[in-house]
């Protein structure tokens, strides 16, 4: 279940390069499982770690600290390819909490709200900005659709209202209609 979400103030960590395919997200070999839990170590699995699993000199996430930066700033069409659900949770395991670029795919895009991500579309200016400046901190606001880099720019943004609604309440979507029990037996109690 997605932890409540209103607010987030974080650190970013930016991976420029566009279409990040789920394929780098978290390779296939990985998609033997269906939990959630531990799939953090896989994600960009083999921009990390060379073939014989040793870390590698340019691994991207070397020093940072998921705690500090849970958002990362993609490259234009973040989340390509297939519409593995993995790769969302993979990235949810490994701390990400909003995911920004100038366009994310839309099945990605899906997945990763309704597991607990935000998935934000920001101007090519801002994108130029957070790219130019990693681990800039930045709000978002999730009950105002805001994201803003305090002092310099603030954009709206745009994302689905039952998903936006979820993770204000702290429910992913089987929670949200096991909290409308009540509501659904009284629904059908009045048509029988």
């Amino acid at each position: 279940m997605p932890e409540q979400f209103t607010t987030l103030t974080s650190k970013t960590l930016v991976l420029a390069q566009e279409n990040i395919d789920t394929d780098q997200i978290i390779p296939a070999r990985f998609l033997t499982t269906t939990s959630r839990h531990g799939l953090g170590r896989a994600a960009f699995y083999d921009w990390r770690y060379d073939e014989a699993g040793m870390a590698r000199n340019s691994d991207p996430f070397a020093g940072k600290d998921a705690g500090e930066h849970q958002i990362l700033v993609g490259g234009d069409n973040f989340g390509c390819g297939s519409s593995r659900e993995h790769a969302p949770w993979a990235l949810s395991d490994f701390g990400f909490r909003v995911i920004v670029s100038t366009k994310i795919a839309d099945i990605f895009k899906s997945n990763a709200l309704k597991n607990g991500i935000i998935p934000i579309e920001v101007s090519a200016e801002i994108h130029a900005d957070l790219v130019a400046n990693p681990g800039t901190e930045v709000v978002v606001d999730l009950e105002r659709c805001e994201i803003s880099r305090p002092g310099v720019w603030k954009q709206s943004f745009e994302i689905e209202r039952f998903g936006r609604r979820c993770l204000l309440d702290g429910v992913d979507p089987l929670g949200f209609l096991q909290n409308c029990e009540n509501e659904i037996a009284q629904f059908e109690a009045a048509r029988t």
